[in-house]
């Protein structure tokens, strides 16, 4: 499957129009396609309890299983600006929990790998290698 980059980020910006994002000023939107091609859309949504603030990448995750599941093959995440976002390594973490092997993501500095952005993850192979070792 090839990837849009410009539609891509383009749904991302689109997604960010939702954000709840009154507290810091910084909405967020982010955009994913599965494996099967579906489109997944997320924006970061705050709470006044900092704490219990959803994460663009979270917001997408949930579209991803409310969906049905599957695997994310190509993610971009946006500013209110429209910029690219890395994303930080609490949602890397999320991404690479949710991605299919080879995942790419559109950074600053370019289309990477999700094992490049996040090396050496520990994931749901480690957990099965542990209960089968």
């Amino acid at each position: 499957m090839s990837v849009d980059w410009d539609a891509l980020k383009a749904a991302a910006v689109s997604a960010r129009a939702n954000s709840y994002s009154s507290y810091s000023g910084f909405p967020v939107g982010a955009a994913a396609l599965t494996t099967d091609g579906r489109l997944v859309t997320g924006c970061n949504i705050e709470n006044a309890s900092y704490g219990m603030t959803l994460c663009a990448e979270c917001s997408l995750v949930s579209d991803l299983f409310r969906q049905g599941g599957g695997k994310l093959a190509y993610f971009a995440c946006v500013d209110g600006n429209g910029n690219t976002l890395m994303p930080c390594g609490r949602c890397r973490q999320l991404l690479f929990e949710h991605s299919a092997p080879g995942m790419k993501l559109l950074t600053v500095s370019g289309i990477k790998d999700i094992t490049d952005v996040l090396p050496d993850a520990f994931g749901p192979a480690q957990l099965e290698e542990h209960k089968n070792g």
